[in-house]
């Protein structure tokens, strides 16, 4: 048994047997997939999908290719996990997708033992892509709290900067940093400053560096 608990699971095919077939399997897995017969259809319900999910796609579909439709998914809803299938072995397609970060490429008709174990690698990177891209919305909501003052000490302080250091640089007092710093930390629910780096680094914020000797403001 495959373990999909809370994962969505999304099979986009356009011939009905294999959409029927799949389904059977995953239901005798515990899993109950949604089905669609394009790409269209399944970028129509793509804003309703919510939590860990993962998609397994047909290379060969009507209008939008699984290609075209995989290049859509990574645009709006890159933490979807994909899987893609062909009837056909197109190794350029193949080569194509693993670079844009599909879990597998598997050639119809698949073993159900082979598809399986790959459902399997794309239900952990789901959910793994779900929880960093949660993670990181909840730092964005901290970050957004900070005053802009303290935003431009949180730089500083990423840095490694002492609060005399900080205080000079950016013309306070030491006094003043200290409090913008337990603000700052107390904002962004964080523990250290190592913990502060890592949240920063996930919102691409850079440190901001000492100016040379003599230029300090």
């Amino acid at each position: 048994m495959i373990a999909a608990e809370g994962v969505s699971l999304f099979i986009v095919d356009d011939d009905p047997s294999v959409r029927t077939s799949l389904t059977r399997l995953l239901r005798a897995e515990g899993v109950e997939p949604l089905c669609f017969a394009t790409a269209e259809e399944f970028l129509d319900h793509l804003p309703a999908v919510n939590g860990p999910s993962c998609a397994l796609l047909d290379i060969g579909l009507p209008g939008k290719s699984g290609l075209e439709l995989h290049g859509r998914m990574q645009a709006v809803r890159p933490e979807i996990a994909v899987v893609f299938l062909t009837g056909h072995g197109d190794v350029p397609g193949a080569v194509t997708s693993m670079k844009r970060g599909a879990v597998d490429f598997l050639l119809k008709p698949v073993e159900a033992a082979t598809l399986l174990a790959a459902l399997s690698r794309a239900i952990d990177r789901a959910r793994l892509a779900w929880s960093d891209k949660s993670a990181k919305r909840d730092i964005a909501l901290n970050y957004g709290s900070l005053t802009p003052r303290e935003r431009e000490v949180l730089t500083h302080v990423i840095a490694g900067k002492r609060n005399k250091v900080i205080a000079a640089e950016i013309g306070t007092t030491e006094k003043t940093v200290k409090v913008h710093r337990g603000r700052i930390m107390e904002k962004m629910r964080v523990r250290s400053v190592a913990d502060l780096v890592r949240a920063a680094d996930k919102l691409g914020i850079k440190p901001t560096p000492s100016p040379p000797r003599g230029r300090t403001q």
